[in-house]
């Protein structure tokens, strides 16, 4: 079961609204609307808090008027998803203003964000990213990026991911060039937020977004060509493959299989060359259709 299917279609609905225009094309007269006042940011990551990604972030989200502060991993904590630190401590460091770094995940950031660095006077809006390649299909699932925005709407507080990468091997250089309009396009994305909720909730209770950036141009610095509201692909391109070295441990390697696009999906829109966005929420649990499926499943057993 795969998160960005839960939701129901006025979730969708609203959240494809919200995102209305906000492609290089001619902006409607909502577009244009003043936003509210600046937000109050938790920006966090899990490629580590002096990772290019989150600061370049963090330089646009201030440029543009927001107060920024980051509560981010201390060390690359790629691939950590939704996981959690069980230990009884954990180092936290505060290396400058504005910035602390957390010895866990991207979930124990932003659990320790809240509860200490904004304890008390919940930020209006959590950003994860930008993170060093893309977090679409399967891989989002295990995204740490993803898991710290999850964490976040665990707690009630809107939350966007973004991720810059497109589907073949990353160039380097390219991707970190990339990081400045994906940065670019989130100032964009939170500035319709506040205009669209005037005092409201900055987006539906329990969704967040997950916002793919694709890289375009040799040296990454070119425009998207769009806008697109997605869904997260089914596909999981990235497939483990095990070989037994004969001495009780086996060599792990990585094959990448993509398969053909769903249409509408957020691979669909990353390999065109668009900005992907996907709603999502925090949850695991299916759709109506699903659920009477299951229903169905078990109906007469009996313990």
């Amino acid at each position: 079961m795969r998160r960005k299917r839960v939701l129901p279609p006025v979730m969708l609905i609203l959240c494809t609204a919200a995102l209305a225009g906000t492609a290089p094309a001619a902006a409607s007269p909502q577009a244009a609307l003043a936003p509210a006042a600046p937000l109050r940011i938790l920006l966090t990551n899990d490629d580590g808090y002096e990772a290019p990604g989150i600061r370049k972030a963090f330089e646009r989200l201030t440029a543009a008027g927001h107060d920024v502060t980051i509560v981010a991993p201390l060390t690359n904590q790629s691939g950590t998803g939704t996981k959690m630190t069980s230990a009884p401590a954990i180092t936290v460091r505060h290396p400058e203003p504005k910035v602390w770094a957390v010895d866990g995940t991207p979930g124990d950031s932003v659990s320790f964000g809240l509860s200490e660095v904004f304890e008390g006077h919940a930020p209006d809006l959590v950003v994860s990213g930008t993170n060093f390649g893309p977090n679409v299909a399967g891989l989002a699932t295990h995204s740490g990026t993803v898991g710290g925005a999850v964490a976040a709407l665990e707690s009630g507080v809107p939350a966007i991911a973004l991720s810059t990468g497109g589907l073949s091997v990353p160039d380097p250089v390219a991707t970190v060039n990339a990081m400045g309009p994906t940065a670019d396009f989130a100032v964009k994305l939170i500035d319709r937020l506040r205009a669209r909720a005037k005092s409201g909730p900055l987006l539906p209770k329990g969704v967040g977004l997950n916002v793919n950036h694709p890289v375009v141009g040799a040296d990454g610095k070119d425009a998207a060509a769009g806008v697109a509201a997605t869904f997260q692909d089914p596909q999981m391109f990235l497939v483990p493959d095990f070989t037994d070295s004969g001495d009780g441990t086996w060599k792990v390697s990585v094959k990448v299989e993509p398969r053909p696009a769903a249409k509408g999906s957020d691979v669909e829109a990353v390999s065109a060359g668009r900005i992907a966005v996907s709603p999502m929420n925090a949850n695991w649990n299916a759709g109506p259709a699903d659920h009477a499926t299951a229903s169905a499943l078990i109906a007469g057993l009996r313990p």
